[in-house]
């Protein structure tokens, strides 16, 4: 293994790629000028064979969702120690799956789908039309949850406040049983029995 380069923000991140053309990056996603996100789907556009792998502090589920609807492969915990971290690393490039207490584990159906919104299929939306103890509104912000829309772009989308998303995300996950984003696409997004 070797490290062929290392990018103080996303734009410098991209030039270095068309430079090294390295194998696997690890991409922070909070980065200035252009964040990982953002530089990861520049640089898979061009690149689609290159491995990214997400590095951040931060565990919410909307920033793993966005990680991986960008390309990354996974999503690492930053307190991941050194023998975890070169462990996924090597797995990531190999493209076998691996179990991680420092990775969003994910299922690779659950990961295409996170990628490709257009591999939203009927059965998914009829799921969600089953759920009837869900409003109608309800099982709207459900379908863009699970398209992976932040709370800010379903609440642009609904002409309604962040503060009427997060009640009705509340709501949704009380009436099926969850705490999180991430067990909402457990639910939904699971490998058929």
């Amino acid at each position: 293994m070797e490290v062929v380069g290392e990018a103080a923000d996303g734009q410098e991140a991209f030039t270095l790629v068309q430079e090294t053309n390295p194998d696997v990056i690890l991409m922070d996603v909070e980065m200035p000028k252009l964040d990982g996100i953002q530089a990861s789907r520049m640089i898979l556009e061009r690149y689609p064979k290159t491995h990214i792998l997400m590095l951040s502090v931060h565990n919410e589920d909307e920033r793993v969702i966005s990680a991986i609807r960008s390309g990354a492969e996974g999503y690492i915990l930053k307190d991941a120690d050194h023998k975890e971290f070169v462990k996924i690393i090597r797995s990531t490039f190999t493209g076998e799956s691996i179990a991680s207490p420092f990775l969003a584990n994910l299922t690779p159906r659950i990961l295409l789908k996170l990628r490709d919104p257009s591999k939203m299929d009927a059965e998914i939306e009829n799921k969600i039309e089953e759920r009837s103890s869900l409003t109608a509104r309800e099982k709207e912000i459900l379908a863009m949850l699970l398209k992976g829309k932040s709370n800010k772009e379903i609440s642009d989308l609904m002409f309604v406040s962040t503060e009427t998303v997060k009640t009705h995300l509340q709501n949704i996950y009380r009436k099926l049983g969850v705490k999180s984003r991430m067990e909402v696409l457990a639910q939904f997004l699971k490998e058929k029995e």
